[in-house]
């Protein structure tokens, strides 16, 4: 049997010591632009060069993250960095963007492309679509069970990359714009601020108090140590350690575990028990969160990696400053007496009351103090009631042998080439003309229930949306006389599509082409084989949905290779973007009247694999005022924003600029007669809607320059 990768994060060049210093097989890095850690140190050119020349030598393999999404402006430099890298050779770069996918099979077909978990991979059907299209691995989604893995491994011959340890995202991988919504800093540009594991207050709920407060959201590391064995039986081919922002001590000790585990493979059932248990006793001294083998075994009840009474942060709570003293960098605060000794050299974080901030600190004073406490250097602007972690003991350094043996010498980096245009491939599914007789300009409507097809015909849309369910799929194959035809609603999937719901999906869908309803949105990769099939008559027809993020030109073709007619702008596009991608005049091949623009819609900001019903409330909020809803059921758990989004006063704008296609999106809540009524009056006379917010129409995304300045 071949043994399967050990792949460990590097984050740092002391990282990446540690990671091959404890024996890792591989490492993933980023440099400095288009990776999904873009507040970890990364790489320069030169210190990556040197990386990839000595792993080769040592027989080990790099492999450089590229998995954010770019816009459109952006295409030069990602262009440049595909170029640099080709030129180069890494072993593999993950991606995420169907934009970078376009761009290196028409560019760099040397590249050999691994799909990122932000991707949202979890179906042999989106696996084997990205095999087609010449990918080598893919990085399932983390909410998979260990039958789904075992399902898709079955259904694939592709290369699989499965996370095995490190922290979570309580979204569904992929699928979260809650960072981004609070103030442009996107998950899908490594811009997140894990505003998930903050403080909230619940509302209301049953059993609960006025404003319980809670970390509802912050979820416990992944730990799957001891199913190694079965990952293995399974097929996985690599085991991959998160952590790109965590310490070299941190990557050290977690790769030395899984080391020792996978070299005791094959010794034998006594011999690898003593190895898994060696193995979890030194996972217990890295100083992270609570441990959760998470959604691995779906036949589970129990739900461990939510704990509302433990806050999201890592380390060993030393208890709150008590008082502070100097200013700047002589900053020193009272921490309460405690069982651990601490030393100049050891590392704490520091979180604030509100719990508005986090901040790690290397300690460079610690003095005796009243009542046996201590005094402490800590950062400007923390103060009393701010709670103290430790997070590493100066104790736990250890030295390892650099992997860059020389002081790397200057790096020209990537060049100042410009973007060739697509090679554009011929769109499949309808002509032109077929597809603007399907779906004629003018606004859409999407309606969570049945029932709300009737409020939606006091003003009549051109056609109304519906999100796809099982008990929705099952009500309109046996019910007569809605509202609307058949031909005029259109079914929005779910962007989550994970193995286990594929025969479940594919049975309904045909059942429901075969009463007539052909019009889809499709939001994951592995729903376009679902519609590989059918004669002329019933030929489906496809949009891509705002969770196929098409930020870009390239993507957009990559997607529209792929099956689908139209497009519908992601919630994150800004105005300027959306315009450059389509332009007015510009290639024939991209037209803004191949996009659909929603106008209203409260976005779904994360989802999460579990029905969160339990927790008893459905309104809550943060310490800044934001308020959410949380929306549970059989089939998972959405967050929503109470306040929704809307550009309704911005359509004769975008008629200007040739935009035709318009969605007003009701879905996250029935919708009442009077908020349509006084909504669709707003949308005749252009008027903005007060109670509402622009995401990021006006602004874009964070600046992501105003981190690296802040850093240099």
């Amino acid at each position: 049997m071949q043994k399967p990768e050990l792949l460990a994060p590097a984050g740092s060049p002391e990282a990446l010591d540690a990671a091959v210093g404890e024996g890792a097989d591989a490492v993933y890095l980023g440099l400095k632009d288009f990776n999904a850690r873009m507040r970890s140190a990364n790489f320069t050119y030169s210190q990556f060069e040197g990386a990839l020349r000595s792993l080769h030598h040592m027989g080990k393999k790099l492999y450089v993250t590229v998995n954010t999404v770019f816009e459109q402006r952006e295409a030069d430099r990602v262009y440049q960095l595909l170029k640099y890298l080709a030129g180069l050779g890494p072993d593999g770069i993950l991606v995420q963007d169907f934009g970078i996918i376009k761009m290196a099979q028409d560019n760099f077909p040397s590249l050999k492309l691994h799909a990122s978990t932000q991707m949202n991979v979890a179906s042999a059907r989106g696996v084997n679509l990205l095999s087609r299209h010449g990918f080598s691995r893919v990085v399932l989604a983390r909410e998979l069970s260990l039958e789904e893995i075992r399902s898709i491994r079955m259904n694939t011959n592709m290369e699989i990359e499965v996370f095995v340890h490190g922290a979570l995202c309580v979204s569904v991988s992929g699928l979260c714009l809650f960072s981004s919504y609070l103030g442009g800093k996107s998950a899908n540009r490594g811009m997140c601020t894990q505003a998930c594991r903050r403080l909230y207050n619940a509302q209301s709920g049953k059993g609960l108090e006025e404003e319980e407060g809670g970390y509802y959201f912050s979820p416990a590391d992944l730990e799957l140590v001891e199913e190694l064995p079965a990952l293995v039986e399974a097929g996985v081919n690599s085991f991959k350690i998160e952590g790109r922002m965590k310490s070299a001590e941190y990557v050290g000790a977690v790769v030395s575990a899984y080391r020792l585990v996978i070299d005791n493979l094959e010794t034998g059932e006594e011999s690898l028990r003593r190895a898994i248990e060696e193995a979890r006793s030194i996972l217990k001294n890295d100083f992270a969160r609570s441990k959760t083998k998470y959604l691995f075994y779906n036949g589970s009840t129990e739900i461990d990696w939510l704990n509302p009474k433990q806050n999201g942060g890592t380390g060993i709570p030393l208890g709150n400053l008590h008082r502070i003293k100097g200013r700047g960098s002589e900053s020193r605060g009272l921490i309460p007496a405690g069982i651990l000794a601490l030393s100049v050299g050891d590392s704490i974080r520091l979180h604030k009351a509100d719990d508005s901030d986090r901040v790690s600190h290397k300690l460079n004073f610690v003095e005796e103090g009243p009542d046996d406490g201590k005094w402490i250097s800590i950062p400007e602007g923390y103060g009393p009631g701010d709670a103290v972690y430790l997070i590493q003991t100066k104790a736990m350094t250890k030295r390892y042998a650099p992997v860059i043996k020389a002081e790397p010498g200057k790096s020209r980096g990537p060049g100042y080439d410009k973007v060739p245009l697509p090679k554009v491939k011929e769109i499949k599914g309808l002509s032109r003309r077929e597809a603007q007789a399907a779906f004629p300009a003018g606004f859409y409507a999407m309606v969570s229930r049945i029932e709300d097809l009737y409020v939606l015909q006091s003003v009549r849309p051109v056609k109304a949306i519906l999100p796809f369910s099982r008990q929705l799929s099952r009500r309109l194959v046996r019910e007569q006389g809605l509202p609307f035809p058949a031909r005029d609603i259109i079914l929005s999937l779910d962007p989550f599509f994970p193995q286990g719901k594929d025969a479940e999906l594919a049975e309904e869908i045909q059942a429901l082409m075969e009463k007539g309803y052909v019009q889809f949105i499709v939001n994951n990769l592995g729903h376009f084989s679902l519609f590989r099939s059918g004669d002329k008559k019933d030929k489906p027809l496809l949009i891509a949905g705002p969770w196929l993020y098409t930020f870009n030109s390239w993507a957009w073709d990559f997607i529209a290779g792929c099956g689908a007619t139209y497009c519908i702008s992601p919630f994150e596009n800004n105005r300027q973007n959306l315009e450059r991608t389509f332009p007015l005049e510009g290639h024939s091949s991209y037209k803004p009247s191949q996009v659909f623009i929603s106008i209203f819609a409260r976005p779904s900001l994360f989802r999460i694999r579990q029905d969160l019903a339990f927790y008893g409330f459905n309104d809550f909020s943060g310490s800044r005022d934001e308020a959410f809803r949380l929306a549970s059921g059989i089939e998972g758990s959405i967050v929503f924003p109470s306040e929704p989004f809307s550009i309704v006063d911005k359509v004769p704008f975008l008629r200007e600029a040739a935009f035709s296609r318009f969605i007003l999106d009701f879905s996250s809540d029935r919708l009442k007669k009077a908020e349509y009524r006084d909504i669709m009056e707003a949308v005749k006379r252009a008027a903005p809607l007060p109670g509402t917010n622009r995401f990021n129409w006006k602004n874009g995304f964070f600046d992501i320059s105003q981190v690296r300045k802040a850093t240099q």
